[in-house]
């Protein structure tokens, strides 16, 4: 294999979309793969465009959200170094459903459709991985209607910057109207709760991100168990 194809098949390896295929099959999907690089505030793709494929971000984020009728943005998602998106259109050709826009300087690589039809006519378990996954997105979709339901906003805010640091750390690049977007309450109640964790200790903040500097007591916040 090529280095570019060796560093996509460490990626797709340790990722869960692609965990627990065979090693070969990992090297036929990481050899189809083609290199991609964005500068910061570069739109990879927007709303309505034609579903080319499926991406796999090396480093860097992406931020994945829409424009509603007014011209407010909001944020859907925000992804970063080792996470698959494009699932959707990759397998029904649709037009892209939100808009992916980079955050800062990003490197990914670009799995296109016609290649990856191809390799789930000859891979039968990369069909079923598939299906797995996106069992498991429906599924994060029904538990953040119901916390949006349900729970109290200092809860949901907690919860979505723990999801977060388990991607990225906890040094969370996210501004308060993104935080906002991703929880389903307004920028005021977020810079509320952060300025209450932050006299409280839990975190800290930045222009366009927060430190957590208790994870123990954000946990306790979010009403999950210790790790």
């Amino acid at each position: 294999m090529s280095d570019v194809s060796q560093r996509m098949a460490r990626i797709l390896s340790a990722n869960p979309f692609f965990a627990g295929f065979e090693p070969l099959a990992i090297e036929k999907i990481a050899a189809v793969c083609r290199q991609r690089r964005l500068a910061p505030r570069e739109v990879l793709f927007l709303k309505g465009d034609p579903g080319d494929g499926l991406y796999a971000i090396r480093r860097g984020l992406i931020r994945i959200g829409t424009v509603d009728d007014l011209g407010q943005q909001m944020t859907m998602n925000v992804l970063g170094g080792g996470d698959v998106f494009g699932e959707v259109t990759l397998l029904d050709g649709q037009a892209r459903t939100a808009d992916a826009v980079a955050m800062e300087e990003t490197d990914m690589f670009f799995l296109p459709r016609p290649d990856f039809l191809s390799l789930l006519d000859r891979e039968p378990p990369l069909a079923r991985q598939l299906i797995a996954l996106l069992c498991a997105r429906l599924r994060d979709v029904i538990g953040r209607l119901e916390e949006t339901r349900f729970l109290p906003s200092s809860i949901r805010l907690a919860r979505r910057v723990l999801v977060l640091a388990a991607d990225y750390g906890t040094d969370v690049r996210a501004s308060q109207d993104e935080l906002a977007s991703l929880t389903g309450v307004t920028r005021e109640t977020v810079n509320r709760h952060l300025q209450d964790w932050k006299r409280s200790g839990v975190i800290s903040l930045g222009r366009g991100r927060l430190l957590i500097q208790d994870v123990d007591a954000l946990r306790s916040l979010a009403k999950v168990e210790a790790a």
